[in-house]
């Protein structure tokens, strides 16, 4: 389970003993149930990740719902459902060049607009190739942790972050990267190649 999930385990599991210790054992199933929803919500599974040098992976877990070339990029946008894993992958291995939050509005992921108007964090990350790509709230996700810190060293698949509830990732791809998913597909953070560079 990812570390951010003890936050909310550990008060539903005081109450649970609280409940019990206090006499009101007919309840005490209220906060067990709500501690296993957000274990679940909280997994972070291992993965395995590609020895490939030219595939660029998934940063996250979800459903492919965007692509389209734009300017200089292709964009490709990854829907999490609040079944989803929320754990964040690097998709290239490389040093972290920004980290920007952005404040914003909380529409529904799905919209387009989310992509422009919603909360999100910026990320860039640059080593043998550079690539872009956001973490961005929903309108249940209301929090976004960034684990890492511009000028760290990442590999390819390393756990950077986590948003909280539902939301959606958006990765600029350069033009010579050639896209290996389609609308539509599911992909897992760390193991899915999404693109690979020409």
């Amino acid at each position: 389970m990812a570390k951010d999930g003890y936050y909310f385990l550990t008060p539903l599991v005081l109450l649970a003993l609280i409940f019990w210790w206090g006499g009101f054992s007919e309840i005490t199933f209220i906060p067990l149930v709500l501690g296993v929803g957000v274990m679940f919500f909280f997994r972070d599974p291992e993965r395995t990740i590609t020895d490939d040098r030219q595939a660029v992976v998934s940063p996250a877990d979800g459903k492919i719902i965007r692509l389209e070339q734009k300017e200089n990029y292709i964009f490709l946008s990854i829907f999490l459902s609040v079944l989803d894993v929320h754990v964040t992958r690097a998709p290239i291995e490389g040093v972290i060049t920004k980290g920007e939050y952005r404040a914003g509005r909380f529409r529904i992921a799905y919209d387009e607009r989310a992509s422009v108007e919603n909360e999100q964090l910026v990320i860039t990350i640059a080593g043998e190739h550079e690539l872009t790509f956001s973490l961005i709230a929903g309108i249940v996700a209301r929090r976004i942790r960034f684990w890492k810190e511009k000028g760290q060293q990442v590999s390819k698949g390393d756990r950077i972050g986590l948003i909280r509830f539902g939301s959606r990732v958006d990765v600029m791809l350069p033009l010579h990267c050639q896209c290996a998913v389609k609308i539509g597909d599911r992909v897992m953070a760390g193991s899915s190649v999404i693109a690979r560079w020409e």
